[in-house]
């Protein structure tokens, strides 16, 4: 600037002599007026710039204390980070080593929660109480942590089944009719074994359905006792009621028996041949049986009377005694009267004769029974039978109609099955009567036989003494 007014200055001079010096004085002036002018805008820039310095110090100054305290507040920050991450991988570590822990006390509480669960769908008081599976819901959910009130409700729930399991209780209630319909009415619920029902119309049975969770009538009303024996109960008149322990399904076949007679039309044919075997089988049985006690008789009495006399010496007595009983056609009287005619024989012979008389007597004795052990084994061969030509109709109807309709083969599988289970009914017992009868007739051969030694033995005496008596 000063370089530049002093070259103005000097142009000024070299033409202030010329006439143009007037305009160059001029231009002096004004070059000067804006020199002044520029002056004054220097000064007020360097002012402003020199006020702008400040500030931007000030500024920079109150930054710097910003960034040392921003630099404080990091190292703040790091440390608490540091110390975060510490306290995080503590508890990672416990967490770590309490995780197996808890996930077993959840899996034990859920597994818990299903067992509960699968309880209460099988309990008939469900379908009264249907909130209580809403309790153990949430703990049955993946993911689910249970907590202390969800062990509470679960521990409650099961306490609460366990509780009415033991009780009777009469209520209103609803359950599905006979007909499909639902109605309400009187429920009596024994414990968790029995429901009944009683209408205006009738009283009956309850079944419980898992899936719908409700009590459905059974189809088949009791026998006219029992439902007397349910109503008076209902009513407070007895203190005895019909309890399922099956927990109903023992009451499914309520109705559904069906007659022999039934039963016996479902076997076939081959039934008669059956019925013809246990006919014999028993009519031979009480003619056996009746017979065997008729000629076994009182022979304790009898023997002890004999020997009584016998030791007496009294043949006539004993001769007189067998003619009292002559009437009387048993093989033990039979064998001591061929023993009393043949008391003078020597031991041989009489044991001989003994022994042919019981000899004599035993075909009579065991005439038949020899038939009870046929009839036991034809029976089951019958039976057999049956289940053949049974399956021979079920393969008939399958050739035909196919296996669509269960209810076509069932004619045949009856058959055979009915056939097969009244020839084991038949030949069962039969086998058991022959045996029976084999003893019995054992016992009275081997009665025969004990008697006929007792007498060889009192007449060898009788004889010994007589011999003693004549030879002194």
């Amino acid at each position: 600037m000063k370089r530049l007014t002093i070259v103005a200055c000097a142009v000024l001079f070299a033409w202030s002599g010329t006439p143009a010096a007037q305009d160059v004085r001029e231009a002096a002036k004004k070059a000067e007026a804006d020199r002044m002018a520029a002056e004054v805008r220097a000064q007020e820039v360097e002012a402003k710039i020199t006020s702008d310095r400040a500030a931007l110090r000030a500024e920079v100054e109150k930054l710097e204390a910003q960034g040392k305290q921003l630099a404080l507040d990091v190292q703040n920050l790091q440390k608490r980070k540091a110390a975060g991450q510490e306290r995080h991988d503590a508890l990672t570590e416990k967490w770590t080593s309490k995780e197996v822990e808890f996930r077993e006390i959840s899996g034990n509480v859920r597994i818990a929660a299903k067992d509960i669960e699968a309880l209460l769908n099988t309990s008939q008081l469900t379908a009264l109480y249907p909130e209580r599976l809403e309790t153990i819901a949430p703990v049955l959910e993946p993911g689910y942590f249970p907590g202390i009130d969800d062990i509470s409700g679960m521990t409650d729930v099961l306490l609460d089944e366990m509780k009415r399991s033991g009780q009777v209780t009469l209520q209103q209630g609803p359950y599905v009719g006979r007909d499909g319909e639902n109605h309400a009415g009187d429920l009596l619920t024994l414990g968790k074994f029995t429901a009944l029902y009683r209408s205006p119309e009738e009283v009956g049975f309850l079944t419980f359905n898992a899936d719908s969770k409700k009590l459905f009538a059974l189809t088949n009303l009791p026998d006219r006792k029992m439902a007397k024996t349910i109503a008076n109960y209902f009513e407070g008149k007895s203190e005895m009621a019909p309890l399922d322990i099956a927990s109903g399904e023992s009451l499914v076949g309520i109705g559904d028996h069906t007659s022999i007679v039934e039963e016996f039309k479902e076997g076939g044919d081959i039934m008669w041949p059956i019925l013809l075997v246990g006919l014999v089988v028993v009519a031979f049985t009480t003619y056996k049986l009746t017979y065997l006690k008729r000629v076994h008789g009182d022979t304790d009495t009898i023997m002890g009377t004999v020997n009584d006399l016998a030791a007496k010496g009294d043949w006539a007595g004993v001769e007189g005694f067998m003619q009292k009983h002559q009437g009387h056609n048993w093989p033990v009287l039979n064998v001591l009267r061929e023993g009393v005619r043949a008391r003078r024989e020597d031991r041989e012979t009489l044991e001989s004769v003994l022994q042919e008389s019981i000899l004599r007597e035993m075909p009579r004795l065991e005439r038949g029974v020899s038939i009870m052990a046929v009839l036991g084994a034809i029976a089951p061969l019958l039976g057999l039978l049956g289940t053949v030509t049974g399956m021979i109709t079920t393969f008939q109807v399958i050739t035909l109609y196919g296996t669509g309709d269960p209810k076509l083969m069932s004619s045949g599988i009856s058959e055979a099955l009915v056939a097969t289970k009244w020839g084991l009914c038949v030949a069962v017992p039969t086998m058991l009567i022959h045996t029976l009868l084999a003893r019995r007739v054992h016992g009275v051969v081997s009665d025969m036989e004990e008697k006929a030694v007792t007498l060889s033995n009192t007449i060898q005496k009788e004889q010994r003494r007589g011999t003693h008596i004549a030879s002194a």
